[in-house]
């Protein structure tokens, strides 16, 4: 039962294979993938473009196009507006040790909630729109439009801990936190993902990279180049899955710097990807992202994917 209109985020439970998928059809529903049921959900007043789980799988949260911060108790059945923005919410994550959500939106600015008050807890100003944001352990990464990268600590949110400049040309599109929270992989419009690391020194620094990938090339050897929309960690291995508007996924050994199988190919742009809290499933959300404006386009799925050590494991260069 996978919604009627483009999947727009996609997680699973921490420690449950339930998964989270919100969509531009202004719904946020809760799916058991053992059983391949829809178990609940609840509405927007617009398109839903981000969705996060709380501290475990009985509560989430959520923020879209109405402009609202909603958390959502699941064993209650209850919903609540936690506070508003000034325009659309494009992102929200859960930050454990804050014990709140935070949000970014296109109003230019972060901000955290406190759930049991219903009332916002910091408002960080940020240089232009939010596009995507992650956290890990106690670190904060936001990804604004211009190609700004800021990340801040939780314990102070007033002004960023770094800010940076996207090492790739073009507009970003999605990042996520490495699973041992040393760094960050940053994915664009165009193409490439670039590895990147918190620690400032030298030897942290050198690691950096960036790669081509979601990329094809005509029988004239011009190239097509999709944006890559979805990134995801494998929650054991750091090993990760990438995902296209060219309907590929690609399995990546960041560390080792390998490709580590050929393409999956799918029906429709990769809009969203989510390994299972054990990394035995990866979901991918087949949907239309309308890269290509409005035209006749494969239905919205969700695929499971069960996925074998040799997909997963990292590849170490032979001595």
């Amino acid at each position: 039962d996978p919604p009627k209109d483009g999947i727009s985020a996609m997680l699973f439970a921490p420690e449950h294979n339930l998964l989270l998928i919100s969509s531009w059809n202004s719904e946020v529903a809760m799916h058991d993938v053992l059983t391949n049921v829809k178990k609940t959900g609840y509405t927007h007043k617009g398109a839903v473009l981000d969705c996060c789980w709380g501290v475990d799988q009985t509560k989430c949260f959520s923020g879209g196009v109405d402009r609202n911060v909603v958390h959502f108790d699941f064993e209650a059945q209850t919903e609540r507006v936690l506070g508003q923005h000034d325009k659309p919410v494009k992102g929200v994550a859960f930050q454990k040790d804050l014990g709140s959500v935070v949000s970014g939106s296109w109003d230019k600015t972060m901000r955290t909630w406190d759930q049991r008050q219903a009332e916002c807890s910091s408002n960080t100003p940020l240089p232009d729109k939010v596009f995507t944001l992650a956290v890990c352990q106690n670190r904060i990464v936001v990804g604004t439009a211009n190609r700004h990268v800021l990340i801040y600590d939780v314990r102070k949110l007033s002004e960023p801990e770094q800010q940076r400049e996207s090492s790739l040309k073009f507009q970003t599109r999605c990042i996520r936190c490495f699973p041992n929270g040393a760094g960050y992989a940053l994915s664009s419009i165009e193409g490439r993902v670039s590895m990147e690391y918190f620690d400032l020194d030298a030897a942290s620094q050198a690691k950096k990279y960036a790669f081509k990938c979601h990329r094809a090339q005509d029988e004239k050897g011009v190239d097509t180049v999709y944006p890559v929309n979805a990134l995801s960690f494998h929650p054991t291995y750091g090993t990760f899955a990438t995902g296209g508007c060219d309907g590929k996924v690609i399995m990546w050994d960041g560390e080792n710097k390998k490709r580590l199988q050929a393409p999956w190919a799918y029906p429709s742009s990769i809009a969203a990807l989510a390994f299972s809290p054990t990394g035995a499933i990866l979901a991918v959300a087949s949907s239309y992202t309308f890269e290509e404006g409005e035209k006749e386009h494969p239905p919205d799925k969700v695929f499971f994917r069960p996925m074998s050590e040799q997909e997963v494991k990292p590849r170490p260069k032979q001595v």
